[in-house]
Formats: structure tokens, sequence, C-alpha cells
């Protein structure tokens, strides 16, 4: 065994310590990872970005994908060699500083919150298609109550929720791929006469709106992106990190060319780009189109099923982080204490808090604020993607240079690619700039560093050592 694998190991069981249940098996974390790739941001959002990009959207798509490929060997590279639940944080404070680790701990409990917001509006607005007379705020509040029992009982059922909850997401894209690609080959149904390759390029082309308004649909198709990243905070709940995490990561091109791309493809083949329009499933549209009984209600089921899974991911990442801010002295003492059961329950009861006022505010605040809610989540999901590769430029620095043990998943192509990913997402930020409809979010952003800029001084004033622990513990100790 080389030196690397045994502080590997070492690290390995430092995770372990800090109190949490090792209760994710291989076969959840495969399916958290690959839930956390299919979501509302999929199955809703790509209508209205197929209306502004037609079929060039399946580029955008690859475009991105590959993108999230980097950020993801990035972090595995990090994980492997100190896997802990609330890595980004941690990995901030270790190689920018303190303040770092606590803006993003922040930030990514931030982003996690507001999506639980728009994510809980969006599963009463499912349940309504089938229950009209039921209040939206009823349905919206049982979710939250059902979701806070599932996070507080043990990482086991959460995991094993959230396994069903992929499965049936994947299940879903697998069978409407399969059926689109019999409507393209057979020609049964009644898209059949229409449902061509051609469909991808007849239209006025493959850029019917041009490679500019291509280019804008990036911001949103970001956001169907995020939760990938949710693999990293299982880190320090998975039962042997080592194996689980590389075999999850190194299967993401895949789930992307499949669930993504793929699925993609074969709508737009089925369907022409201009039978789609904004605040329409592309994915309920194309069922409708080829006639299939009850097509509408089982999309609408998964899409309902993608909201839940999504809202539960959240309170599970909130609680984790919240502690990990805690043990750093950067959020109250009073969220480091763990339930009988071994989860962060008081973090992640405050985190639910949150999220009802969400539901609250969806309720009486005009449609458009669900828009807005989006676009503040992918701002703090951008910020929580660059501290990730930011971290990993600096940790391949310390490695080069031997101050740090290298890991056992090293990211191809080492720092060159997390450089490409950065540039990349902050050409995606300056879209959101250019945006007046998502430029909102980044005077949100700007509101929500003021604030935390103020939150750092005041703990600075109560507890220098606070701001000076990293800075007295150069790098080279590790080494």
């Amino acid at each position: 065994m080389t030196s690397a694998q045994v502080d590997t190991s070492e690290q390995s069981s430092e995770a372990s310590e800090e109190g949490y249940e090792r209760g994710l098996g291989s076969r959840q974390v495969q399916m958290i990872a690959i839930g956390g790739a299919i979501g509302v941001g999929l199955f809703l959002g790509a209508g209205a970005n197929i209306a502004k990009a037609g079929p060039s959207l399946i580029l955008m798509y690859a475009l991105a994908g590959g993108i999230i490929f980097f950020i993801m060997r990035a972090l595995g590279e990090l994980l492997l060699y100190r896997p802990v639940s609330g890595s980004f944080a941690e990995y901030s404070r270790e190689f920018l500083g303190p303040f770092f680790g606590y803006f993003t701990g922040w930030t990514y409990w931030l982003m996690w919150v507001v999506t639980g917001m728009a994510e809980l509006t969006a599963a009463a607005i499912y349940v309504n298609y089938w229950f009209p007379s039921v209040p939206q705020w009823v349905t919206a509040l049982v979710f939250l109550v059902i979701l806070f029992g599932v996070n507080l009982i043990s990482v086991k059922v959460f995991g094993e929720l959230e396994f069903w909850f992929s499965m049936v997401k994947v299940t879903a894209l697998i069978g409407m791929i399969v059926i689109g690609l019999g409507v393209l080959t057979f020609g049964f149904s009644a898209a059949g006469d229409t449902a061509s390759v051609a469909n991808l390029y007849q239209f006025d082309g493959f850029f019917p709106k041009g490679v500019g308004s291509s280019l804008m649909t990036l911001q949103g198709v970001m956001f169907a992106y995020l939760a990938v990243e949710l693999v990293g905070v299982t880190a320090g709940e998975s039962e042997n990190p080592e194996k689980t995490l590389p075999k999850a990561i190194n299967t993401l091109p895949w789930r992307i060319a499949l669930f993504y791309v793929g699925a993609l493809t074969v709508i737009l083949c089925v369907v022409k780009w201009t039978e789609f329009a904004p605040g329409v499933s592309p994915f309920v549209a194309a069922f409708a189109k080829i006639g299939i009984p009850a097509g509408a209600g089982i999309v609408n089921f998964v899409v309902l099923t993608a909201a839940l899974s999504s809202c539960n991911s959240g309170m599970y990442s909130t609680g984790r982080m919240l502690r990990n801010l805690a043990d750093s002295g950067e959020a109250p003492a009073v969220f480091r204490k763990l339930s009988a059961s071994k989860t962060p329950a008081l973090g992640v009861a405050v985190s639910v808090v949150f999220m009802g006022i969400g539901v609250v505010l969806n309720y009486i605040v005009p449609e458009k604020a669900f828009g807005y809610v989006t676009s503040v989540a992918t701002a703090a999901g951008i910020w929580t993607w660059l501290m990730i590769l930011i971290s990993h430029v600096l940790y391949r620095r310390a490695v080069d240079a031997g101050r740090l043990p290298a890991s056992s998943f090293p990211a191809p192509g080492g720092a060159v690619c997390s450089w490409i990913a950065i540039v990349f997402l902050l050409f995606v930020t300056g879209l959101i700039a250019y945006d007046g409809d998502s430029r909102i979010c980044l005077y949100v952003m700007a509101g929500w560093a003021a604030a935390l800029g103020v939150g750092w001084l005041v703990l600075k004033s109560r507890n220098p050592e606070i701001a000076e622990r990293r800075e007295q513990e150069p790098l080279e100790k590790v080494g």
C-alpha cells in the first residue's frame, strides 16, 4: 500500500468520526448521483429553452454536461484526498481561507433552501392536476412535514426514499426514450407520420434563433444540472467512499448523454421544436402528440417525484452544511448536535422553517417570483462550483509542490480542465448579467454577500481565532 493510500484511509476514518452513521450503500449513492442529474429543470425548464433555441438546445446540454463532468472529477479528486460531509465548504476553508469556507457553506445552504421553496410549490401545483379542489398551501405543507420526518428518522431512510425517487425518474425517462425510438423506427402512433430525424434541421436549421439565442439558454441549462454535486455531501455517510464515489462520478457522462442529450434528441425528432412552448413540459407535450393513454398523468407523476426528490435532497444537504459551519464556529454551536438517529435534526428543522416561509411567499406572490427563486439557486450553485474548481487548482498546486499527498482519484487533465470550467462558469455569469429577467438574482446575491460580510465581522469580533485558524496552519504541515 502506498503512502498516499495510507493517508487516504486515515482521512476516511477521520470522516467517520464526525459522528454520522455510514448508512449510505453503493446502491443508494449511485441512485442519489443519478437522481441529482435529473430534475424539474429538465422536465419543465426544457420547454422554455426549446422555444428559445430550437434543436440547438441539445448541443447546449452536451456542452454544459462536459463542464459538469470537469467539475465532478475535480470534486472527486478532493473527496478521495479527504472525504468529509459538507465537503465544498471544508475544501474552500482549507485552500482559500476561513472566510471562503464560511461564505460557501452558507451560500450552499441558501441554494437548497430557495430550491426547496420552489420545489414544494411545484409539487403542490402538480397535485392540483388530480385534485384541483385541494388548496395549494395544504399540499405543500403536507409534503414538507412528510419529508421532514423522513430526514429525521435516519440517513438510511433518506437514502432509501431517494433511491426510489430516482428509480421512478430513471425508469420514466428510459421508457420515454424507448417509446420515442419506437415511433421513429416503426412509425406507430399519431406522431408516426411526422416523426423524423430531419425535424432537427428542417425548420429554420439547427440554430433557428441564432447562436446568440442558444447561448442565452445556458443559464437555464445550468439550473437543470444543479444537485449533481450532492454526491459530495454524502461523502461523510457513505459506507465505502473510496469505491462508491469514483463509480458514481465516472458514470456521469453516460447519464448526461442518455437522460439529457438522448432524451431531448429523441423528443425533438418525434415532435418538431416549433410545437413546444414555455410553461409546458416537453415530455407531456410529446406524450400528448404520440397519443399514449394517460400519458400526461404519468409524466405529471414523474415530475411530482422529481420535485419531491429535490426537496428531500435539500433538507438532507442543509442540515449537514449547518453542522459543518457550526463545527468551524461559523454557525451557532447548537447545530453541532446529532439526534439519537445520528442526523443533524436541529439544522434540518431550521432549514424546513425557512422552506415553509417560501411556501407562504409562493402562495401570495405572482408566478414570476417562482422564476426569480430558481435564478437565485443557479447563482448560488455557480458560486459553489467555482469554489470546488478553485480549491482543486490550489490542491493540485500543493500536490505538485509536495505539500499534500496525491489523491487516489486524480482528475484527467489535472488543473487544466478546472481552468476551462472556471472560464465557462464566468461566461455563464456574464450571460445572467446580460439578461434583464435573470439579472435580479445577482442583486440578491450581492445583498446576500453583504449580509454574510457583516456576519463575518461579528464572528471575528467575538472570536478572532476563527479568521486566524488556517493562516496559522499552513498547508506545509500536512506533507
